[in-house]
């Protein structure tokens, strides 16, 4: 890479995040990975935050009044299995599932998950996933903003709209992103590689 190339980089960085949508997916304890698939998860590729994976492994989701089938699952294991989905999931599958963040699931409803080797009863773990952005410390730093806080985010997509309420999340093992589901992502025309701009006050 050259030191044109490098400098364009990091300007870049600093003056925009890139925006990911984030479909329906599932995160499993490695006990309902192996009642699931009698196994555990197999990595087919990475994500763009460091460690994370999309797994070979697939779902179906069974709700009181519907199905989603083929939803996948992400990787490493987790302490506790959790299922996050948009609203318009939540009305096919015929949940009640709350805004949260990502781990946040007391409280929250259940749901059956069928594998090729079985099924799991989770009594709680369903969610619509809050829109989030993750942040390095250094960009935290630059942003004047810390875990917790919340920012405002300019997508700069088809139908440009500027998203409230984004909640920032800080770890040197994070990779700048926004994270929304598909629904905020129809909303704004969203395509793969969309950028957004950090709103301050």
């Amino acid at each position: 890479m050259s030191q044109l190339e490098r400098l364009t980089g990091a300007i870049l960085e600093a003056a925009f995040v890139e925006v990911e949508a984030s479909g329906r997916h599932v995160h499993l304890t490695k006990a309902d990975a192996l009642a699931l698939f009698g196994h555990g998860l197999t990595e087919d590729r990475p994500l763009s935050q460091p460690g994370q994976y999309v797994c070979r492994e697939r779902v179906t989701l069974i709700g009181p009044q519907g199905r989603l089938e083929h939803v996948a699952v992400l990787g490493p294991e987790r302490p506790a299995s959790q299922v996050e989905i948009s609203r318009t999931d939540a009305r096919t599958l015929g949940v009640r599932a709350p805004v949260r963040l990502s781990g946040d699931t007391k409280g929250t409803p259940g749901i059956r998950l069928a594998g090729d080797r079985g099924e799991v009863a989770l009594s709680e773990g369903v969610l619509i996933a809050r829109r989030h952005i993750h942040m390095t410390p250094q960009a935290a730093a630059r942003y004047g903003v810390g875990e917790g806080d919340e920012v405002r985010v300019r997508c700069l997509s088809a139908r440009p709209l500027v998203l409230e309420g984004v909640a920032v999340r800080v770890s040197g093992q994070f990779a700048n992103r926004v994270h929304i589901d598909y629904d905020e992502a129809n909303a704004c025309g969203h395509q793969k590689g969309d950028l957004g701009v950090i709103l301050r006050g």
